[in-house]
């Protein structure tokens, strides 16, 4: 795959991942808030499937939009703001 067509998919990827209202919603909280564990965005989002979050985190995650640190069990999420503010800057608004 060219550099050119590694970016193209990974645009695809980062704008297939905003286009979901969840996470949409996920980056906006994280974008409010300095970062957010599991169980937070859960509340905030009023999730009750835990596997559902999981995977919006792990495809926000995996396009470089959020980052994931582990505290022994809990998963603390940040934004990217950088990658953010490059690709969708009308989100951090």
């Amino acid at each position: 795959m060219s550099v050119c067509s590694r970016e193209i998919q990974r645009l695809a990827n980062i704008y297939k991942a905003l286009g979901e209202p969840t996470r949409l919603q996920i980056v906006q909280l994280l974008a409010r808030h300095k970062e957010l564990s599991c169980t937070e965005l859960s509340g905030h989002l009023h999730l009750n499937a835990c596997s559902t979050l999981s995977h919006h985190l792990k495809l926000l995650t995996d396009c470089g939009l959020i980052e994931l640190r582990k505290e022994g069990t809990y998963h603390i999420f940040r934004l990217q703001r950088d990658e953010v503010q490059r690709f969708a800057p009308g989100v951090l608004e």
